[in-house]
């Protein structure tokens, strides 16, 4: 749909009964039909270009809470990118099954200004349901003084070990870390309205913020209230569907140079450690999408390798927040001065990536209207108040980008390696497949024959099923909330088991199981598939950026090493192991592989 001009209503005179008008936005930025995420006093709206003008409607989807800023335009639909849910751009409602209709609000222009009345969104009161139980009465294992329930947990194993606890207490039970209460929830339909009242009723823990800060990843992630808005929408931008298919050559590029290397490892009999490959693959991807630079892991040596440093910080991350006594503010054990040292390499890379795109886009001051990469797009943005971003909140989610595509997509890739040692004819399906769309080549050759891949993408569903990356998010009410007719003061530890959903039976056929196929049948013949209650990439407003470029990612690499590729575990299946240090990866897992002779 081409783009519009603008046209917008004046800004009726002041009264006493005018609309109480928000500035949310300049007609310079409003570029294309949209949709544009906007806000105003802290509510999340979309802005829409129409054939007959500018409509803005409530900024979160009624299905999940996504972002309906972060969706996309079909001509005068608006879509959902979470979920694929379509309205009519010009009345809100809701196309195919449902009646839900978007709530509009109105808007004028006033100057060079676009001005939005929110006050038709005020929800109507609805009586809080009365707390039956508190915190104190709910069941749990015994906690000792000073300590809590800590040294009942191994830190590498807390998912596993709060998982156990759930069998034993229920979908609610109290624990405690040294004396903080902590609720666990592992019933989905409790969770899933803390991920859509984010940001503004529930944060990440209080405690994660400062421990990022320290550790020089003050970034989207960890970001609250105005921050966070600002920057989700320069990561949605970067990791946007259309900037994925300008990147998609890189991207198939990498994952030649992958195909490549396991080449010779297969010539040399050599094993490979699982994980390990696969983060080379990503941060490769990662680093030339965010910052336009190719560290090329995949076919250099380990020297100096950036991979090396980055491994040290999510441990870091997780050791802290699970530390009952902050002693790293007051003395550094030798552990800590190798974090030290690794997040001081890796900043005087970024700084020196950062320092050559200020240069480029000094030279060629009209890249500004046309980013190439993240970190141009940060360098040229300007927050609410028109200011640049400053050079730490730059770092750090320069720093939060490659850490989140590191981990995330290598650990999901490696689990599904690992599942697919043991279910040969899931392997020989996914091999089918590939053969069948890009016979000719060792990679997809473009991005549509990439989407087409569905039963890689379904590989990829079923293994973060089983083995999510985060296996126990967190939360924290930011006001006194009830959750499961149990009162949650303000500031209490929320912690939420993913995987106890999609292990449920009556969620999912035999859940035990790795089948792939139950992704492409989706309950066929009466079986159980709840995929609402599957969210390896979180849900609601701050449901995970990087989510398109992942499963991209995830498609091409499992097409490309089964096509390739005759993999065979070392070992047995029992002696790879969970291991948790924030992300979720296999200990143990290596491979060796062999070339395919082509059938």
């Amino acid at each position: 749909m081409a783009a519009r001009n603008v046209e917008l209503h004046a800004k009726p005179r002041s009264d006493a009964t005018a609309p109480a008008w928000s500035r949310v936005s300049r007609i310079s930025d409003l570029r294309g039909d949209g949709p544009h995420p906007i806000s105003a006093g802290g509510t999340d709206l979309v802005l829409l270009r129409t054939r007959s003008g500018v409509r803005v409607y409530e900024g979160r989807c009624p299905h999940q809470g996504a972002l309906l800023g972060e969706g996309e335009m079909d001509g005068e639909t608006l879509v959902c990118r979470n979920h694929r849910w379509r309205f009519d751009g010009e009345t809100g409602r809701r196309i195919g099954k449902g009646t839900e209709c978007l709530r509009a609000c109105p808007v004028v222009q006033e100057g060079a200004d676009v001005l939005v009345d929110i006050s038709g969104l005020a929800a109507a009161s609805t009586p809080a349901a009365a707390p039956a139980r508190a915190l104190d009465d709910l069941p749990g294992p015994r906690a000792i003084p000073i300590f809590g329930n800590a040294l009942q947990v191994d830190p590498e194993r807390l998912h596993v070990t709060l998982e156990q606890w759930a069998e034993k207490y229920g979908p609610l039970y109290l624990a405690r870390v040294g004396s903080r209460k902590m609720l666990v929830v592992s019933d989905a339909e409790l969770v899933e309205p803390m991920y859509r009242a984010r940001p503004d009723m529930y944060r990440r823990p209080s405690e994660v913020e400062p421990i990022f800060e320290e550790l020089g990843v003050s970034g989207v992630f960890s970001a609250e209230g105005d921050a966070w808005r600002a920057q989700r929408r320069l990561a949605m931008e970067a990791l946007s569907l259309r900037h994925l298919r300008g990147f998609y050559p890189t991207l198939a590029h990498v994952a030649q140079r992958l195909v490549r290397r396991w080449n010779d490892a297969a010539d040399a009999g050599r094993e490979l450690d699982v994980a390990d490959e696969l983060k080379r693959f990503t941060v490769d991807v990662t680093t030339q999408l965010v910052f336009g630079h190719d560290l090329n892991t995949l076919e250099k040596g380990d020297e100096h390798i950036i991979q090396r440093h980055l491994e040290h910080i999510f441990p870091a991350f997780a050791r802290r927040l699970n530390a009952i006594v902050p002693y790293w503010r007051y003395f550094r054990l030798p552990v800590d001065r190798r974090v030290d040292r690794a997040v001081q390499a890796v900043y005087e890379w970024l700084t020196l990536v950062i320092t050559q795109a200020r240069a480029g886009l000094a030279a060629d001051p009209a890249r500004a209207e046309n980013p190439t990469n993240f970190i141009e797009a940060m360098l040229v943005a300007r927050d609410a108040e028109g200011r640049p971003f400053s050079d730490e909140v730059i770092f750090g989610n320069g720093l939060t980008m490659l850490l989140a595509g590191e981990d995330t997509t290598a650990y999901t890739l490696a689990w599904a390696v690992h599942h697919l040692c043991d279910v040969p004819q899931a392997a020989a399906a996914l091999r089918e497949e590939a053969d069948a769309i890009f016979s000719a080549s060792d990679v997809p050759a473009d991005i549509e024959q990439a989407n087409r891949l569905a039963y890689a993408a379904a590989v990829a569903n079923e293994s973060m099923r089983l083995r999510p990356v985060a296996p126990a998010p967190f939360f924290e009410p930011k006001v006194d909330v009830v959750v499961g007719g149990v009162a949650v003061p303000k500031g209490t530890m929320i912690v939420s088991l993913a995987r106890r959903a999609t292990l449920d039976p009556a969620r999912f056929d035999k859940p035990q199981d790795f089948a792939p196929e139950r992704w492409i049948e989706a309950g066929a013949n009466g079986k159980a598939h709840d995929a609402s209650v599957h969210t390896p990439f979180g849900s609601g407003p701050r449901i995970c950026p990087g989510r398109s470029l992942a499963i991209l990612e995830m498609r091409v690499a499992l097409a490309a090493i089964y096509k390739n590729f005759d993999v065979e575990r070392v070992g047995a299946s029992a002696d790879v192991r969970e291991r948790l240090a924030f992300t979720l990866g296999p200990l143990g897992l290596r491979v060796k592989v062999r070339r395919r002779v082509p059938s």
